[in-house]
């Protein structure tokens, strides 16, 4: 008994040694194939996704076909900023996607938060009313706002984007950050209530301080929404000193022939500010600052 007790003992230890049991070995490869194959896979969905832009890029510092440089070149640069309306497109799209951000994440942050804590009929009717307004797709109110805002003299102006960029991204804007008060405590302004703070003011110092996240994805989705818009824009802007960028790209494209130098430029124009937004606000995307407010609790 003791030599067979012996011999299992010696065959346990050899397999240790070996790696673990047959069947622990086979678990930990399949779990090594699982993990190449999501690898894998990841790495073709980012190759799918971030090929299209090389090869904007790419196009972009290349001469065109009636250039004289060769080599990689900002000669499609400098004719689009010299020899079009490219900066001012670049100062009206700033100018809109600005407004429509401030604007929108100013009306979203109070009324989320009445969607969030407000408990009524008055409430939930208004909440309704948001989904219905959202369900219905922009081209269906474009003509009609065109005509409305051509009687107002605001057709072929910025002003009337911005109001219509502005209509459309509040519904989500102020579910956006509905959602997010939903993950702060009440407790923490039942807190500040007892302090002596009002409810605006608890709001102000409790609420939107802890809710910078929720903030800045709001912001994001307005900035998006209004900065890539073509259908709003070229169904209300009518001269080309009032175009933004979207429209700008489409300029260059004619009947017979496309300046596909002065269009990839202006593509590469357009990556970047939303590039430049995200890797600025990446890092303040934290939610892990609300728990310490509860420690002891």
């Amino acid at each position: 008994m003791s030599t067979v007790l012996h011999t299992q003992a010696a065959e346990a230890a050899d397999g240790a040694a070996a790696g673990g049991s047959p069947r622990r070995r086979t678990v930990f490869e399949a779990e090594v194939r699982g993990r190449w194959w999501r690898f894998a896979l990841m790495l073709v969905i980012t190759a799918v996704v971030l090929v299209p832009i090389a090869v904007v890029a790419v196009l972009a510092f290349t001469p065109g076909a009636t250039s004289t440089t060769t080599g990689f070149t900002l000669e499609n640069f400098t004719n689009v900023f010299t020899q079009t309306l490219a900066s001012t497109w670049l100062g009206n799209s700033l100018l809109v996607t600005l407004v429509t951000v401030v604007v929108s994440v100013a009306v979203a942050a109070p009324a989320g938060y009445v969607l969030s804590r407000g408990r009524s009929k008055a409430v939930s009717g208004y909440s309704l009313l948001l989904f219905v307004m959202q369900s219905l797709p922009v081209i269906t109110s474009v003509v009609p706002l065109f005509i409305l805002f051509a009687d107002l003299g605001l057709a072929d102006h910025l002003l009337g984007v911005i109001i219509v960029y502005v209509a459309s991204t509040m519904a989500v804007a102020t579910w956006m950050m509905a959602a997010y008060y939903d993950s702060i405590p009440v407790s923490l302004e039942e807190a500040s209530w007892i302090d002596g703070c009002s409810v605006f003011g608890s709001f102000l110092r409790i609420v939107l301080r802890n809710s910078l996240p929720g903030v800045l994805s709001t912001a994001i989705f307005a900035f998006l929404l209004a900065w890539n818009d073509y259908l709003v824009a070229i169904v209300f802007l009518r001269t080309d000193v009032n175009f933004t960028l979207p429209i700008g790209v489409e300029s260059f494209f004619q009947q017979n022939t496309t300046d596909w130098g002065s269009v990839m430029a202006l593509a590469v124009v357009m990556m970047l500010p939303p590039v430049a937004v995200f890797a600025t606000l990446n890092r303040y995307f934290s939610v892990g600052g609300i728990g310490g407010s509860l420690a002891g609790r």
